[in-house]
């Protein structure tokens, strides 16, 4: 799968910061624009397990009230 990502500098702190408009709350950092690149993959696969675990309780939960 690919995500489009927003890279910012940051001025203040220095580095860079990252985050993947399609999963929202996801964002990251890092010190250079390769750092930061890598940090945010690590982060969407955070987001993306998050997320199947939330879609297979839901399931589960949907199949134990279908089957009572």
């Amino acid at each position: 799968m690919k995500f489009k990502v927003i890279i910012k500098e940051d001025l203040e702190d220095r580095g860079y910061n990252v985050s993947c408009p399609a999963l929202p709350g996801c964002h990251s950092q890092g010190d250079t624009v390769e750092e930061a690149l890598e940090n945010i993959k690590n982060a969407i696969q955070g987001c993306m397990a998050v997320i199947n675990q939330r879609a297979l309780k839901g399931i589960e939960e949907k199949a134990i009230e279908v089957a009572v």
